[in-house]
């Protein structure tokens, strides 16, 4: 998984013929799901094809089935397989859940909660502040469905600030957001994802490969974006502490330290790159 993963690819976890497929698609990591891409009467015949495909020189993401559901416990022994590198938990509704997964992992492995519900919404706050938890995943379909809310632009304008103020107010990383469901046209998934990194996203739900070169795009700093920055560092370099004004527009302490991140986004983003 890159330092700060962009791009999660989800791969149905009864097809272990697309497993390294997926590994090598692009994506910044790579989900292996038993939860809604397996159905239940492939739930063991899935997860056993999984142990035995799991490697370290792999490392994916499981996607295991909710603390409330019969297939929980098996999924929790899977996660303790050498190659997972992180635990995406559906339908993460309290702390509970967390501390279920702390107790069968350990407090070092990374834990994704997927907020999918009212109720997991209502607690992502105390979720986010418990100590296994990497980041937030927004499970906006099951979301729309729980609520009975129906769209998923203004709609849900209001949940997904919410998740980044929350995800700040814990320390964690910034969260990741749903998927985009179309998958040959790229104009709603560029969208979409422009829209997450608007709002303060910083990871998107992919389900198709060709879905993962234009999310990362979409996570890195443009060209402009890059010339302004340099421009406000080496106006704000010469102006040693005085007033600027870079564009026409005022410079001041706010703007160069949002320029700073936008120059370490794009160096950290080069250098994973050529990993």
């Amino acid at each position: 998984m890159a330092s700060v993963a962009h791009s999660y690819l989800f791969v149905p976890g009864n097809r272990p013929d697309r497993f390294g497929k997926a590994c090598a698609s692009g994506a910044d990591a790579v989900i292996i799901d038993l939860e809604d891409a397996v159905p239940p009467a492939e739930k063991s015949s899935a997860r056993a094809a999984v142990e035995a495909w799991l490697n370290p020189v792999l490392p994916v993401v499981l996607r295991i089935n909710g603390a409330e559901t019969a297939w929980f416990g098996e999924d929790l022994a899977c996660c303790l397989r050498p190659g997972v590198q992180g635990v995406m938990l559906a339908k993460t509704e309290s702390i509970e859940h967390i501390r279920q997964l702390q107790e069968a992992l350990g407090k070092t492995a990374p834990i994704l909660p997927l907020i999918e519900t009212a109720q997991g919404f209502w607690n992502a706050l105390e979720i986010a502040r418990s100590g296994s938890v990497q980041r937030l995943v927004f499970g906006s379909l099951d979301f729309q469905l729980d609520l009975g809310i129906r769209g998923d632009d203004d709609e849900l304008l209001h949940f997904r600030s919410q998740l980044v103020l929350i995800s700040r107010l814990a320390g964690i990383e910034a969260p990741v957001d749903g998927i985009t469901t179309e998958i040959d046209d790229p104009a709603p998934l560029r969208a979409d994802t422009t829209r997450a990194r608007r709002l303060g996203f910083s990871g998107k739900l992919c389900i198709h490969p060709k879905q993962i070169a234009v999310v990362n795009e979409c996570f890195v700093p443009t060209t402009d974006e890059i010339g302004w920055a340099r421009r406000v560092m080496e106006a704000a370099a010469e102006a040693r502490g005085g007033a600027i004004a870079v564009d026409g527009k005022m410079v001041d302490r706010p703007v160069v330290l949002k320029a700073e991140r936008v120059l370490k986004d794009a160096e950290r983003r080069a250098a994973g790159s050529r990993e």
